[in-house]
């Protein structure tokens, strides 16, 4: 009997098309992903990472192959799969507690006011925002901010979390605290995440898998790499992890040798210095 998994795409490709022909993001991407596991996609910039989770969002439609959720194809956004941004995307004028409140308000008909109220605070304190209930997000810095809307996407009781780079733009000691968060949310609700990442401690330290992909154009998938870490896990005794330390060296090799990409602001710097070069000869001549 065929195993039946939580999440599957098979032979997702997406063309879009451009002023010189159809452009070819993604092509034979196949990933069979179990109810509760957390997967890293991780590579350079341009290969397909955030394509990817758009259309198992149903922000995007494939233009071949497709995505199935619990037996049913993905076709447009629905409260199933709820999205964290890098940007919080709160809305500026309400607290933080009505933000949350509108999303469970949109998801959770037939709900008392009572229920309501008691699903928010229960969303906010799994974030650990119970006491800014209250402050605008003018008011929280930026990493509250993302805890607010990760308590959003929470209280939709998404079956997945797609999360695109939730942490790329806080600092070092805010990420890391967030990280510890979702890694205590992940145990807790069991729920199944997707997040995308351009950092391999991050992904080595949160996943249970690793996709990753290769250089795009026709970007797909290169590699997997299964992350064999009990949890909960602590990064400080991680830190000297043998195994840890393998998994960051296979996903370095992956990104910087396999998949070596040489930026066109490195190009472009080496065109400035022939040129400079070329006039210093000029007028020497």
């Amino acid at each position: 009997m065929r195993e039946k998994h939580h999440l599957e795409l098979t032979q997702v490709g997406i063309e879009f098309p451009t002023p010189k022909g159809p452009f070819t993001a993604l092509q034979d991407v196949n990933l069979k992903i179990n109810k509760g596991e957390f997967i890293s996609l991780i590579g350079h910039s341009g290969c397909g990472k955030s394509t990817v989770l758009n259309i198992v969002a149903g922000l995007h439609q494939a233009t071949t192959g497709g995505v199935i959720l619990d037996s049913q194809e993905v076709r447009e956004p629905g409260p199933e799969r709820a999205v964290v941004f890098q940007n919080h995307s709160l809305l500026p004028w309400l607290s933080a507690y009505k933000n949350v409140e509108l999303a469970v308000k949109q998801t959770s008909k037939g709900r008392s006011k009572q229920e309501i109220r008691e699903w928010v605070e229960h969303n906010l304190a799994l974030v650990h925002m119970s006491h800014a209930a209250d402050k605008l997000p003018s008011e929280i810095s930026g990493g509250m901010k993302q805890r607010v809307g990760i308590a959003r996407a929470l209280a939709m009781e998404p079956k997945v979390l797609l999360m695109d780079e939730p942490f790329g733009a806080l600092d070092a000691l805010t990420r890391a605290h967030l990280q510890d968060s979702l890694m205590e949310i992940h145990a807790s609700l069991g729920n199944t995440v997707i997040m995308i990442t351009h950092d391999v401690d991050e992904a080595v330290f949160l996943s249970d898998r690793i996709v990753m992909m290769t250089n795009g154009p026709s970007a797909t998938i290169g590699e997997i790499l299964d992350i064999n870490l009990p949890r909960p896990r602590n990064r400080i005794t991680l830190a000297d992890n043998v195994q840890y330390n393998h998994y960051r060296h296979e996903v370095l090799t992956f990104l910087y040798e396999k998949q070596r990409k040489v930026e066109p602001v490195i190009a472009v710097a080496s065109e400035k210095v022939t040129k400079v070069e070329d006039a210093k000869k000029s007028d020497a001549a």
